[in-house]
């Protein structure tokens, strides 16, 4: 499997830029990108997505999950997927929300949703 680092630069490569112009078109450090490039870090959440989002590709594809690199997900799926709500029961049914490798309870799972919102009001 290639690594995520392999395929930042390779990407960067074919649109022949170099890592001082990919780091600052993204907003961050050249050296921050020559880390990911190399694996020696990984890129957080929303750095892998607006990589992604410059490349026109899938952040599965970054990660090595998938060689195709415009594989993304069909509009309506992506949708579903964003506005997700972990606090509706039957998708608590679904899903197992798991801290240390033990389940959370419904409950445990309602306080930590309640948790999150409290702390992103805080924003």
């Amino acid at each position: 499997m290639t690594k995520y680092g392999d395929r930042i630069a390779f990407l960067r490569e074919r649109h022949a830029l170099t890592q001082e112009d990919l780091a600052n078109k993204l907003g961050i450090s050249r050296a921050s990108l020559s880390h990911y490039e190399t694996s020696r870090r990984e890129p957080d959440y929303t750095t892998i997505n607006k990589i992604a989002s410059f490349f026109h590709v899938s952040i599965d594809y970054l990660l090595g999950r998938t060689n195709q690199s415009d594989r993304i997900l069909d509009e309506e799926v992506r949708d579903f997927v964003d506005n997700l709500e972990l606090s509706d029961e039957k998708i608590m049914e679904k899903f197992a929300l798991t801290i240390d490798g033990k389940k959370l309870s419904p409950d445990e799972a309602r306080r930590f949703i309640a948790f999150v919102r409290a702390e992103r009001s805080l924003d």
